[in-house]
C-alpha cells in the first residue's frame, strides 16, 4: 500500500523508463512534433487507429521507432475519432476483449512484417482513466493483453489498482507515474485538476521521484509510489524541452531491461 510519511525516506530509482505515444495522429490531422520526442525516451506507444493513426501513420512510426532502436507498444483506445478516445464506454467483457485483441493484434502484424516486436501494452485516455479507477475493467483488458501473448507488459497508471490486476491476472504489469498530474495522498491521479506543465515543477517532481520514490500530493505533503515508467505527454506544450532536461539526470532503460537489471542478471 502506498503511504504518506512526514519525513521523506530515501529509496533511490536507478533505472526508469520513459514513454511517449507516437502515431497520435489520423489522415489529414498530423502531429509530426511528437517525433521530436523520440531521441529522449526508451519506449513508445505507437496509436492501433481507433482513437488515431491510421495505415501509413502506424507504418511510418514503427519505422521510426525502429532507426532509433526504441522499444515498442500498442497504444489501445475507443473508436472514437472526434473525441480523441477521451470519452468513457460502457462495454462488457465480451466487447473489451475484441476491441483489445483488434488493435493488439493489428500492430502485432504490423510489426511482425518489418521484424520487430511489440513489447507492452498502454491504454489511452478514457480507457486509460477506467484502468486505474475501475479494478475489474483493468483485469479485462489484462486478460484481452494476455491473449495476445503472455508476455506482453501491461502499462497502468501506478496505484493499488494495477499492482492487484497484475497478481490476478498473472501478467506483467509497469506501473506510469505522469508527472504533469496531480496525485491525491493514495498516490492515485485527480483527473479532475489541470496538468501542471511547468518545467521547473516537471524536472522537480522528477528529482523527487527518482530520489525518493515519491510523488509531491495535492495536500502538499509527499506519497510513495512504485515507478516503472514515466509517461512524457505530447499535450504539454514544452515537453521536448522537459525530456531533454530529464535525460540529462538519467539515462531511461526499457521496462524488461530494467527488471533484468534489477533482477541481478545484468
Amino acid at each position: 500500500m502506498q503511504q504518506q510519511l512526514e519525513r521523506p525516506e530515501r529509496r533511490q530509482i536507478k533505472n526508469i523508463d520513459f514513454n511517449c505515444d507516437l502515431a497520435q495522429s489520423f489522415g489529414v490531422y498530423k502531429n509530426n512534433a511528437e517525433y521530436g520526442l523520440l531521441d529522449y525516451v526508451s519506449s513508445v506507444n505507437i496509436s492501433c487507429g481507433f482513437h488515431a493513426g491510421d495505415p501509413l501513420t502506424i507504418r511510418n512510426a514503427l519505422l521510426a521507432a525502429k532507426e532509433k532502436n526504441i522499444v515498442v507498444g500498442a497504444h489501445i483506445g475507443y473508436d472514437d475519432i472526434q473525441g480523441f478516445g477521451y470519452r468513457a464506454m460502457e462495454l462488457d467483457e465480451d466487447e473489451i476483449e475484441a476491441l483489445v485483441l483488434y488493435q493488439v493484434g493489428a500492430i502485432m502484424s504490423f510489426a511482425k512484417s518489418y521484424k520487430m516486436e511489440i513489447e507492452h501494452v498502454r491504454p489511452h485516455g478514457a480507457m486509460y482513466r477506467q484502468a486505474a479507477e475501475n479494478f475489474q475493467f483493468s483485469c479485462a483488458v489484462a486478460k484481452a493483453v494476455k491473449k495476445c501473448s503472455q508476455w506482453l507488459v501491461y502499462y497502468g497508471a501506478s496505484g493499488d489498482v494495477i499492482q492487484k490486476t497484475g497478481e490476478y491476472v498473472n501478467i506483467p504489469i509497469a506501473q506510469e507515474i505522469n508527472l504533469e498530474k496531480t496525485y491525491n495522498v493514495d498516490g492515485t491521479v485527480d483527473f479532475a485538476e489541470k496538468d501542471n506543465e511547468s518545467a521547473f515543477d516537471y524536472i522537480a517532481r522528477l528529482r523527487t521521484l527518482l530520489n525518493y520514490s515519491q510523488v509531491s500530493n495535492k495536500e502538499g505533503g509527499k506519497t510513495f509510489v512504485t515507478a516503472d515508467t514515466v509517461h512524457f505527454s505530447g499535450k504539454v506544450h514544452n515537453i521536448i524541452e522537459i525530456a531533454k532536461e530529464a535525460k540529462n539526470i538519467i539515462q531511461p532503460v526499457p521496462v524488461n531491461y530494467k527488471n533484468v537489471c534489477e533482477s541481478g542478471w545484468v
